[in-house]
């Protein structure tokens, strides 16, 4: 059997079983893209393969709870960050709370820089924080609203904390 043959053979049965993995069918085509990019990179050897249908499955099956256990990764990595971020700007708001009137001004000072590290934001990462952020959507709703996959959503907030922390720190030392 051809290259060209397997793929439409297996194609819609192999996002099928993905999406049984890996939920979103978006997910799940990509995982496939990736499973027959690497096949064709190995067009040659595929007469060597005995029973193709197992390999394929299990090739799936793989690359789904790869994917898995990436997504795990990122989310404790973005809750960690979420988290330290959190704590960070609520150590410095408690603190200013602290002093008396004459750090008023420190205090708008670091909210405007707190503003213009989220203003430095790519725009769509900028939306995507502040809908999270200000507004308290989920990262659900923030797909739905936006029209973007979930994944989209995370990578977004977690870039957009990465940069933010980074940015906070720089103001923090200056």
């Amino acid at each position: 059997m051809g290259f060209s043959e397997l793929y439409l053979a297996y194609y819609a049965k192999l996002v099928r079983f993905a999406t049984v993995f890996v939920i979103l069918e978006e997910d799940a085509e990509n995982i496939i893209q990736d499973v027959f990019t690497e096949l064709w990179m190995k067009s040659d050897c595929l007469d060597q393969i005995e029973n193709i249908n197992a390999y394929l499955y299990r090739l799936v099956r793989n690359r789904c709870l790869d994917h898995l256990k990436h997504k795990v990764f990122e989310q404790k990595y973005a809750k960690n960050m979420q988290t330290s971020f959190e704590t960070e700007l609520n150590l410095k708001l408690q603190s200013l709370d602290s002093f008396d009137t004459c750090l008023v001004s420190e205090e708008k000072e670091i909210t405007k820089k707190i503003h213009a590290a989220i203003n430095s934001l790519p725009d769509r990462c900028r939306e995507i924080f502040m809908l999270s952020r200000f507004d308290g959507l989920k990262y659900k709703e923030i797909s739905e609203c936006l029209g973007i996959s979930i994944n989209t959503v995370e990578c977004q907030m977690s870039i957009a904390l990465k940069k933010l922390r980074v940015k906070l720190q720089v103001c923090r030392a200056a």
